[in-house]
Parts: structure tokens; sequence; C-alpha cells
């Protein structure tokens, strides 16, 4: 059995009342991230994560800003879309480890709904998924609420 291990990180500025999509949740905020998806930045890391892994490139290869067919489109339906890269190579997802950079709001209460999200796109178990968030001590421009990161590593394995 072959085993690889991919690695995600993803970015995006927060901006005033905008929709605030993270692992498929909607967050309430006054604050929100912005892209040309649904700016969901625990989706794009592990969606990175698992295209790296597979020697796949990247998610804007896949799912370019130019194109208006991925507009606004549900990072869930991008996850879907890279797992079924994955299964063309004859990969299967291990596990899923991801960790989000914010200040405000608070992810805890909803990690469980964005496990269940990402379990349900992905074709895996809750229990593959783990979820962490951290501040920023209130530094630089996470600590400003100007945008929010996150990083996600993942194992893959032949099927």
């Amino acid at each position: 059995m072959k085993i690889k291990v991919g690695f995600g990180f993803d970015v995006h500025q927060l901006k005033e009342n905008h929709p605030f999509i993270v692992g498929g949740v909607n967050l309430e905020h006054y604050k929100g991230a912005f892209g040309h998806s649904d700016a969901d930045v625990l989706l794009h890391a592990i969606c990175d994560a698992l295209l790296g892994a597979a020697n796949l490139r990247d998610i804007g290869f896949h799912f370019k800003n130019t194109d208006e067919k991925w507009k606004g489109i549900s990072s869930l339906i991008l996850l879907e879309e890279v797992v079924k890269l994955l299964k063309e190579k004859h990969y299967e997802i291990g596990n899923i480890d991801a960790m989000l950079c914010i200040e405000e709001p608070k992810i805890n209460p909803h990690i469980l709904q964005m496990q269940k999200n990402i379990a349900k796109a992905a074709g895996i178990s809750t229990d593959d998924i783990s979820i962490k968030a951290t501040t920023n001590e209130q530094m630089g421009f996470i600590g400003r609420e100007e945008g929010v990161v996150a990083y996600a590593v993942c194992l893959i394995q032949k099927i």
C-alpha cells in the first residue's frame, strides 16, 4: 500500500457585511471571507492538501478564480470534485487534520457540524477529520480581523 501526505494552506480577506462560510457552516459575524467561490478558507486548505498529496497541483489549477463556473460555488462541491480526482488516481483519504487561525467568531461550537459537512463531501468518517482553531493573540492581519488563515494536512493511500 502506498501512503502519501499532503499539506494545504489558504488565506482570505475579511470584509464587513459579507457571508462567512467555514467548513460549510455559515458563521454569524459582522465580517466574512471574500473570494471568487464562497471563500471557505478551511475547505480550500483541505482541498490543497489532498491535491498535493496526490501530485495533482493545487486548487487554483483545477478551479480557476477567473472561471464563472466556480463563482460563488460552495466549496463543499469543490471538495467533492477533488475526491473524484483522487479516486481517478486510485487514492482514498486516510485522515484530515486542519487548523484555523482566527480571532472571532469562536469556532468550537461549530466544529462538529464542520466535520459532518466535510465527511459527507469527502466520503469519510467524522472520526477521520480533526479541526482545531487558535487565535493570533491579536497580532498581525489576523489579530486585526483583516483576514483568516487555515492549514491542513492529510494522509491518502493507494487502493
